[in-house]
């Protein structure tokens, strides 16, 4: 490998790290891929529900972005939008192309980009090996997807639907069916990933991953 190809060697930070050690930007653009790809997947574990669908999106978005970091996450999350803009079936439903933007779950999309990037951010302080930190660390990452998603999902049902909302509509249609599925989501990803950090410990020893 020469000097040109070669990406400094990573510090243990997060879990990618300590499983894989990416050593080029192959390495790191094949992470990303295949963080892009399990959101695809986990896109299609749906229960349709309008305007707004539940899927297993938001678990793979904090996994995601815990795994492999504030930038890669980040990237991750884009990669799979801009996937499913180009017309890949990568969005619920086995959906894609440049319609979604007028679809009212677009919002959410677009904040998986900073939901991922603030559980990397918060694994890479290693919160994710702690179990209350982790479960802070998540739900803060679970509620940012709403933050954007919510507001867009009500401007696309009044503006584009004619649909009249409402601060209450707003809530019922984007906030209060996710409940339940989000905690279950939340407290799924908040026990994975300090166990996950146990196995690896137990694996190598000789890793300073503490």
């Amino acid at each position: 490998m020469t000097s040109q190809t070669a990406v400094a060697p990573t510090q243990v930070q997060v879990l990618a790290d300590a499983l894989v050690m990416p050593r080029t930007w192959l390495h790191h653009a094949t992470l990303i891929a295949a963080g892009a790809a399990l959101v695809a997947l986990l896109a299609q574990v749906e229960i349709p529900l309008q305007p707004v669908p539940i899927t297993g999106q938001t678990l793979g978005v904090m996994l995601v972005g815990a795994s492999l970091g504030a930038w890669r996450g980040a990237a991750a999350m884009l990669t799979y939008l801009l996937a499913g803009l180009a017309g890949l079936p990568v969005f619920a439903g086995f959906t894609g192309g440049p319609q979604s933007i007028a679809e009212p779950s677009f919002g959410f999309i677009v904040g998986f980009i900073g939901a991922a990037a603030f559980a990397g951010w918060c694994s890479q302080r290693k919160w994710d090996r702690r179990p209350m930190l982790s479960l802070l660390a998540f739900f803060g990452a679970s509620c940012i997807p709403f933050l954007v998603g919510v507001p867009y999902m009500s401007y696309v049902l009044e503006h584009i639907v004619g649909v009249p909302m409402n601060v209450s509509l707003a809530m019922e249609y984007g906030v209060l069916p996710f409940i339940p599925g989000g905690i279950v989501k939340w407290i799924i990803a908040a026990a994975v990933l300090p166990l996950a950090w146990m196995g690896v410990r137990k694996l190598d020893r000789h890793h300073d991953v503490k």
